[in-house]
């Protein structure tokens, strides 16, 4: 026996010779900047690392954004992600574990009577049939030495793990998604306040139009010109109305409920635009930023595959055992221990005809981890590209918003001097209409840089990471 026992283990050391598991990939990403471009701070405090209440300070957001978190589909379906993927972690937990079949058979064999068992069975039985109980429990269990089962629990946890970073690059997408819409919807209420004051100021310049007309001090072509502006200003309305309600049904689809009217407590004139905002250094991110989070998992789910396609090339050691009883007779099939009966057994199996394909699934295995250090590269270059991009948008939107302020000033200024000197006589209708049409379209380029600055620092802080804490 003990010689069977040295047999078995000498083939197991010889087809083991050879053997070589891939080391781990070593983190691919070693020339990461030490700060963003166009910064020369070093402070690592990040934006990104801020809690959702304590970026959105305004209340109407807040509950949007917690409406949007528990009731957003594309929330919950990323939940149920992690779900089932913490149900195939705990399958694969349970990969070194035995398997144990429990067998229960019962057979009735009536052989030929004029075959060898047949006369067998009846001259030595006494009987023209044969029938067999058996119950047993099975156990069967593959020892794991190249480390193929511990490849695959790593590449389960990995996989949970990353459908957690999944549903957080989701969340972070949805809370950006709310608050940027949740500022369209403030511009469009103030560019509606806008054409609503620009449409009094118009209807006011055309009573003096048509008095000026009566007293045949213009032309009919003065009162038509002026009606065409009313109408024009007239017509932003319904527009601008259309647009709140799509807006207001977008939020709504995005809080995870049907087209509802959505409450502000604020006006845009009521925000505060953010006068500067932490970025860190490029390693705070990416330490918080889940999408890159989730593509670097993926680095290692590959790199546990090929473990396993590795693993899969060498010999396989299977113990099995089974034990129960049986019996030819149902009255004494548990007559103990006479039925009693035990098997132990042990096996190598190695791939020989399929090696070939074993290789080459291995050598793709490789070329899949080689994509995924790519992809990781990728990624972690984006991520550092949209948030330079951000930071520099902030700045020029900045400056452009100044100069789009001291512009409606002065447009004020030109409206009412306008206003002043067409009274007078000193000024045509022409000058007027044109002074108030530059001042409409000098506020709604207002409006629209104040909400191009509080969407910036909105993907500023998603950027950073920051939406899913």
């Amino acid at each position: 026996m003990k010689s069977y026992i040295y047999s078995f283990f000498i083939i197991l050391l010889l087809g083991s010779y050879g053997c070589s598991i891939p080391r781990s990939v070593i983190n691919p990403i070693r020339d990461t900047p030490s700060q963003y471009r166009g910064l020369a701070n070093v402070d690592t405090s990040s934006i990104g690392k801020l809690p959702i209440k304590e970026f959105f300070a305004n209340q109407s957001i807040q509950q949007l954004i917690d409406s949007a978190i528990e009731r957003n589909i594309d929330l919950q379906v990323a939940v149920k992600n992690i779900d089932a993927a913490n149900l195939l972690l705990k399958r694969a937990k349970m990969g070194n574990l035995p398997q144990l079949n429990l067998q229960v058979t019962a057979n009735s064999t009536s052989p030929s009577e004029n075959s060898l068992n047949g006369l067998s069975t009846s001259q030595f039985l006494k009987t023209s049939h044969i029938e067999d109980y058996n119950a047993n429990l099975a156990l069967s269990w593959e020892a794991d030495i190249w480390g193929k089962i511990s490849k695959q629990k790593e590449a389960a946890y990995a996989t949970y793990l990353q459908t957690d970073e999944a549903r957080k690059a989701v969340q972070t997408r949805v809370v950006a998604m709310v608050a940027s819409g949740f500022y369209q919807l403030l511009l469009l209420d103030a560019q509606l306040d806008i054409a609503n004051k620009n449409l009094k100021l118009t209807d006011s310049t055309l009573k003096m139009v048509s008095k000026q007309f009566d007293a045949g001090q213009v032309t009919s072509l003065a009162v038509q010109q002026t009606e065409a502006q009313l109408l024009r200003a007239s017509q932003l309305i319904p527009q601008i109305t259309q647009a709140i309600s799509i807006q207001e049904n977008a939020l709504s689809e995005l809080t995870g409920r049907f087209p509802t009217a959505i409450e502000r407590k604020a006006t845009l004139a009521q925000l505060d635009i953010p006068a500067q905002l932490a970025v860190g250094v490029p390693a705070t991110m990416l330490a918080v930023r889940p999408d890159v989070k989730s593509v670097e998992l993926g680095l290692r789910i590959a790199d546990a595959k090929v473990g396993v396609a590795n693993a899969s090339m060498y010999p396989s050691l299977t113990i099995t055992a089974s034990g129960g009883v049986n019996s030819f007779k149902a009255s004494n099939w548990f007559n103990i221990p006479a039925s009693l009966f035990g098997v132990v057994g042990a096996g190598i199996v190695q791939p020989i005809f399929n090696r070939k394909e074993l290789k080459t699934q291995f050598e793709l295995a490789k070329v899949e981890r080689e994509k995924s250090v790519l992809l990781f590269r990728q990624s972690v270059i984006q991520a550092v590209v949209e948030v330079a991009n951000e930071q520099s948008k902030l700045e020029n939107l900045k400056k452009e918003f100044g100069i789009a302020q001291n512009r409606v000033k002065t447009l004020k200024s030109a409206v009412q001097n306008a206003d002043l000197l067409f009274k007078s006589g000193m000024a045509n209708y022409l000058e007027v209409i044109t002074a108030q049409s530059n001042l409409l379209q000098g506020e709604l380029d207002l409006a629209s840089l104040k909400t191009a600055q509080l969407n910036a620092s909105v993907e500023l802080y998603r950027a950073l990471g920051g939406g899913w804490n």
